[in-house]
């Protein structure tokens, strides 16, 4: 306890194959909010941080993104939080809009909260289509042309935005009002407990909601704990 106490959650996340998922399952926020010491992110959830480990411990051993992407190349990291999470949501963006505007049209009048998740989803929306297209277009070419660079024993590239460390910024502040719009979504909709008169589109709503979140943590959590500080690593050492 004493060793895992010492560390940060985004530490944990990285070096431990149980524990993002223990985090999500417990509402640790292991992706944003990674930088807070174990025993504080466990109490300001509200949570024993020996039960935490302790479930950390009994979770059932499977592989996962933060275990084989650690040292993975970069580009490869890049290609799959593009396949897989970068497509996941665009493809949920697109499905939920309409979603919403069907429970409010019809909801709206017993269930004003839906319109104000509305609101919150429409404006994360616009958002991360922003911000994935930067990254797609931007960020992630020139983190594959540095690493092929640094591969090779050439210079690193000139990038038009000065220094990793710009961009990289951006994007974790980015990440950070992402994080916030999934927090009001939950507790506008008090954790996702669906009214006694929910419909079946109210409950696919809600648990597609609840779905968009956990993977948006983990396509989070591979950029902000690993992807990123990687790629900072990388430049300062060939400078």
């Amino acid at each position: 306890m004493i060793a895992i106490a010492k560390k940060t959650v985004r530490e944990l996340a990285v070096e431990l194959p149980n524990a993002a998922r223990v985090f999500e399952k417990l509402g640790i926020d292991y992706c944003c909010g990674g930088d807070l010491p174990f025993r504080k992110a466990c109490e300001k959830a509200g949570l024993d941080p020996e039960k935490v480990v302790a479930s950390i411990a009994d979770a059932p051993y499977e592989p996962t993104p933060a275990q084989n992407w650690s040292k993975s190349p970069l580009a490869a990291l890049a290609r799959h939080i593009v396949e897989k999470h970068h497509s996941y949501t665009r493809s949920e963006l697109g499905r939920l809009g309409p979603l919403f505007d069907k429970l409010c049209s019809a909801h709206k009048d017993r269930h004003p909260e839906l319109a104000q998740m509305r609101s919150v989803f429409q404006a994360l929306r616009a958002e991360l289509e922003s911000h994935m297209m930067k990254e797609e277009n931007i960020l992630f070419p020139y983190l594959g042309a540095m690493e092929q660079a640094a591969i090779a024993g050439r210079p690193i590239p000139s990038p038009m935005f000065g220094t990793v460390q710009n961009p990289v910024r951006m994007m974790m502040l980015e990440h950070d009002s992402a994080g916030e719009a999934l927090r009001e979504l939950r507790e506008a909709s008090r954790d996702y407990s669906l009214p006694a008169d929910a419909c079946a589109s109210y409950s696919e709503l809600f648990r597609s909601l609840q779905a968009f979140e956990a993977d948006l943590h983990t396509h989070i959590h591979l950029e902000n704990n690993i992807l990123f500080p990687r790629a900072l690593a990388m430049e300062a050492a060939a400078a």
